[in-house]
């Protein structure tokens, strides 16, 4: 420091004045250069001293001003201390109010369980109701509530669905349907020979028999030679044969000679023709559907179908009206038309060998077709068109639905007086078996079931559930064309008098 510097230059001023007293003392050198070595010593003395003083000055203002910067930051030190000794009280204050108000806390829960306890058991004792069965009354009824919510929303999405559905089905539908023009064709179960005359009854009976034996015992039907005028009927349950044995009599009655020789050569002869019939049949529904590509044996099967009928359809006319029904369809949906005609045509091939192989027509008409080469998509179709498999693909619905169109038309199908009641009185008694259902009706030759009930027993909710459980029942029991409706009635009717 610079006071430092002044006290050494002090130092050596006083050396030097000491110096100079030694030398004056020494030998009295006198003279001005004593004096002037003296007044040089004052002098630096002199200001020695006050840069002394000047330095102390500075010094002790520097310290004052730092001792005043270290009181006001321990002031502010001290300040803060207090601030933090009140916010720690603050704290403390509050630590025992909540551990008060916990404590209270726990107090009341404790008085609120004994109280929720004592009333409880207070409820057991006066309704003789334990809090497990109360438990249990509590979820059946939550259960309930929520299955009637669960209710309200399927049937919503229901009516939607079916509205969104009907209106695109209906569309599609009678896109395809208007556009098909096909013949109701209905053959009967026997065939009926014209004769000439009765005359010729008698020649084809033959001297004891002998002809109708030979005839029968050939063709393999009955012959049955009654009192109908001109007329003699064949019946057998195989088609085919009724019709080989069909065109063997006429051909026996156009040549006029009839005896065991001519009706086996007349046989032989009507096999043939029968046969080449069969072939031609089936290249016909090729052509007439534009199907390509058949097996041989799959053409001849084709064929065998002219002479089989369903409910009095004929099986041939019905599979090439579902296979352009199928085309129409998978054209509107946008898929190919020849796949679903090609499905839609041989659906019903397990009818050409029905009685010679046992089982299931569309299973049996899938293992031909997987066997003569048909594709997976194609034979998928055919064993799921009645759904003794699922359906697993677009073209095996398209299948189904050209089937049920088909079939279910007016006039397509007929059945005997006896079956139609026997399966309109099961109907009847399939939906009165539920209950609440009050009285039923089967309209519409069994397609339109119209469900009566009871408003007490049954709410409007619940009538919708109803008529699903009809419609699955019959679903899963009979066997029908198409489909059937089901329609649950609730009508509520309050009556007072006025006397």
């Amino acid at each position: 420091m610079d006071w430092v510097v002044a006290i050494i230059g002090l130092a050596a001023g006083i050396s030097l004045g000491i110096g100079i007293a030694w030398l004056r003392g020494r030998d009295g050198t006198s003279g001005g250069v004593l004096r002037e070595a003296e007044r040089t010593l004052e002098r630096a003395e002199q200001e020695a001293k006050e840069k002394a003083l000047t330095y102390r000055e500075a010094e002790d203002a520097t310290f004052e001003a730092r001792r005043i910067d270290l009181q006001a930051m321990e002031d502010r030190l001290t300040q803060r201390e207090a601030t933090l000794e009140q916010r720690t009280a603050n704290l403390t204050q509050r630590e025992r109010i909540l551990e008060t108000r916990e404590s209270e806390a726990a107090k009341l829960r404790a008085e609120a369980e004994h109280l929720a306890e004592r009333a409880r058991t207070e409820l057991e004792e006066v309704a003789q109701f334990d809090s497990r069965a109360a438990k249990a009354a509590l979820l059946e009824r939550v259960e309930d509530e929520a299955r009637r919510e669960a209710m309200v929303v399927v049937r919503e999405l229901e009516l939607k669905a079916r509205e969104e559905a009907d209106r695109r089905g209906r569309r599609i539908l009678t896109t395809a349907i208007q556009r098909l023009a096909a013949e109701v064709t209905s053959d009967a179960t026997v065939s009926v020979v014209p004769l000439p005359s009765d005359d010729m009854k008698g020649r084809i009976i033959g001297r004891d028999g002998r002809n109708i034996k030979a005839f029968e015992a050939v063709t393999g039907v009955d012959l049955v030679v009654d009192d109908t005028p001109e007329a003699v009927t064949i019946s057998t349950f195989d088609p085919i044969r009724r019709e080989v044995a069909r065109v063997a009599l006429q051909n026996l009655v156009v040549d006029g000679r009839i005896h065991p020789a001519s009706i086996e050569e007349a046989y032989v002869k009507a096999q043939s023709e029968v046969e080449q019939s069969v072939r031609d049949a089936g290249e016909w529904a090729l052509l007439e559907v534009g199907a390509s590509r058949l097996h041989v044996e799959l053409v001849t099967l084709l064929g065998r179908l002219k002479y089989r009928t369903s409910y009095g359809q004929n099986v041939l006319g019905h599979s090439v009206e579902a296979a352009h029904i199928a085309g129409m369809l998978a054209a509107e949906l946008g898929i190919d038309p020849g796949e679903a005609k090609r499905a839609a045509l041989l659906h019903d091939l397990g009818k050409a060998v029905s009685h010679e192989v046992g089982g299931s027509h569309a299973l049996v008409g899938a293992e031909i077709a997987r066997r003569f080469d048909e594709s997976a998509a194609v034979v998928h179709a055919i064993e799921a068109h009645h759904s003794e498999v699922e359906p697993r693909t677009l073209l095996a619905v398209i299948t189904q639905a050209a089937d049920a169109v088909s079939a279910s038309r007016p006039g397509a199908r007929r059945e005997t007086l006896e079956s139609y009641v026997r399966r309109l009185e099961r109907i009847e008694e399939m939906a009165a078996s539920f209950d609440g259902v009050d009285r039923v009706f089967a309209m519409q030759a069994g397609r339109d079931v119209r469900v009566v009930v009871d408003p007490g027993k049954i709410t409007d909710l619940e009538a919708g559930d109803l008529a699903r459980r009809i419609a699955k029942r019959i679903e899963t029991t009979l066997q029908y064309p198409g489909q059937i409706q089901v329609t649950v009635i609730r009508e509520l009717r309050t009556s007072a008098f006025a006397r």
